[in-house]
């Protein structure tokens, strides 16, 4: 019991504190930061039937700066209602309009972005079977 009070009181000096134990709640929107530009896009990933899919990995390659020399590529994994979201996008890319692609299993989706025109944008990403 000593030892226990012992703690809490060096805790409490020191400024120690737990650490934030709430859980990642399923509506939060993953978002992944190119860290480029000011631009931002966010997708709602969807089947044929617009149900929301969950875990389809959304990827983009972006060329940018003088001549396209500088490359990211990335990604960001889509959330229980079918949303994930991309800021620090470059408003000036090399060849536009950027082309992201949602994967998962046998389903794929393409959705096109010209960040200099819609530097803050939402779009909708609908998934089907791959071609055999």
């Amino acid at each position: 019991m000593r030892l226990l009070l012992l703690l809490v009181a060096v805790n409490a000096a020191f400024g120690v504190q737990k650490p934030n134990a709430q859980p990642r709640q399923d509506d939060d929107v993953p978002v992944m930061d190119g860290e480029a530009g000011p631009c931002s896009v966010e997708f709602t990933v969807t089947d044929a039937e617009g149900k929301p899919i969950l875990n389809a990995l959304i990827n983009v390659h972006i060329a940018y700066g003088f001549a396209g020399v500088r490359k990211l590529d990335t990604g960001v994994y889509t959330n229980a209602q079918g949303k994930g979201k991309f800021i620090g996008i470059p408003a000036k890319v090399h060849k536009p309009p950027l082309e992201f692609r949602a994967t998962k299993d046998d389903l794929v989706g393409i959705a096109s972005v010209k960040p200099a025109g819609e530097c803050q944008a939402k779009h909708s990403i609908v998934m089907e079977k791959k071609p055999k």
